[in-house]
């Protein structure tokens, strides 16, 4: 690609169908059929689940990730189109969920955004994995938000 090219991304029916069928593959393989931060993406794919705000039931997505420390972190990008996945919208509500990462047991977390220093840290380790993502998100009328997944303290 040249500098003077955008970079492109696939349209919304390809992104929604790829990621309807990770969801179906980790459903059914409990989580074995998905990427780890160690492949050559440089980030791995998870299972979360969170509780929806409306109707109170589990929702669980496949979204992407990288680790910081014991900390998940995954940016609530919605395919790059605008507005705000709802699986932000319900941790926002509720920041108690669950996580499974590929070959380990599901983890208890609590969400929360990361701003000012902490994000613009954790925003530019996304960058050393795909730069295109400033341009993608430059795209969006509103600010992407990191999300830092912190183990929950057993009751």
């Amino acid at each position: 690609m040249s500098e003077t090219e955008p970079a492109t991304l696939p349209p919304a029916w390809f992104k929604h169908a790829f990621w309807r069928v990770h969801r179906l593959l980790h459903r059914i393989s409990g989580g074995r059929f998905l990427w780890t931060p160690e492949s050559k993406r440089g980030w791995g794919a998870m299972g979360l689940t969170t509780v929806g705000r409306r109707t109170g039931r589990p929702r669980t997505v496949v979204v992407g990730y990288i680790e910081d420390g014991s900390d998940v972190v995954v940016l609530a990008m919605n395919g790059w189109d605008e507005g705000q996945p709802s699986w932000w919208l319900n941790l926002e509500a509720n920041p108690d969920a669950e996580i499974r990462l590929p070959g380990k047991e599901t983890l208890r977390v609590r969400a929360r955004r990361a701003v000012g220093e902490e994000r613009e840290r954790l925003w530019a380790r996304w960058l050393e994995i795909d730069a295109e993502n400033d341009e993608f998100a430059g795209r969006r009328e509103v600010e992407t938000p990191v999300v830092i997944f912190e183990p929950r303290p057993e009751a």
